[in-house]
């Protein structure tokens, strides 16, 4: 009896991930969903006028974090801390 014989009709199995890899569900659907993120983020993250990073750069002294992580509170809650 020849060995492929005795796969022929199986599936293959589906390669195995890398370390670190929990095997769970893709984060994004589409390059549509990627690319749409993407744009997103980097509108998010566009530099404010001066006056703001100045305003949220002396808020954020006050509170003890830096300029990203008060700013990264204001967009995660979408208001000031």
């Amino acid at each position: 009896m020849r060995l492929d014989s005795l796969t022929r009709g199986t599936p293959a199995a589906p390669p195995r991930a890398g370390l670190g890899h929990n095997q769970g569900p893709p984060l994004v659907e589409s390059t549509w969903h990627l690319a749409a993120w993407r744009m997103a983020h980097a509108e998010a993250w566009k530099t404010p006028p001066l006056e703001v990073v100045r305003r949220r750069l002396k808020r954020a002294r006050a509170l003890g974090m830096t300029y990203r992580e008060y700013t990264l509170e204001i967009l995660e809650r979408g208001r000031y801390p």
